[in-house]
């Protein structure tokens, strides 16, 4: 095994609960054994991304109410094209080049569970999205 591809693989979180079976889809194994370890390898990253991109679009996030940012969210990722392409490009390089084979199969698929995934987490986390002006006055 290559020095990058050993060191790759080695700083990836494990995900507890996840079993491959045998029944799986190509793409679902993919998911559970490569993408969803690598998320979440990449989280505190892919946080910072999207507080940068709520700072570039005035933070009219803020704004709005708990479902209007779920919405705000899902919007982002699924329709801004540079904050998807940025997104897909921090969790790509991380690939070994095995990965990136594999995945070059059959990308289209790869990155909508991709993409759903960091959404997913993006929601599941939407209280780090605040503003930290009105978290100061508290």
């Amino acid at each position: 095994m290559n020095t990058r591809q050993s060191n790759l693989t080695n700083i990836r979180p494990e995900i507890l609960g996840e079993t491959i079976k045998d029944n799986m889809s190509k793409d679902e194994r993919f998911q559970n054994l490569v993408l969803r370890p690598i998320i979440k390898l990449q989280n505190d990253l892919l946080i910072e991304v999207f507080k940068n991109y709520i700072r570039k679009h005035k933070s009219v996030f803020h704004e709005f109410t708990l479902e209007k940012r779920k919405t705000y969210i899902e919007n982002a990722i699924q329709r801004d094209m540079k904050l998807r392409n940025s997104m897909k490009g921090m969790i790509i390089g991380q690939f070994t080049v095995e990965e990136y084979l594999i995945y070059i199969e059959n990308s289209s698929a790869l990155n909508k569970r991709m993409m759903n995934i960091v959404k997913e987490r993006l929601l599941s986390q939407i209280q780090l999205f605040d503003n930290p002006e009105f978290l100061k006055a508290v």
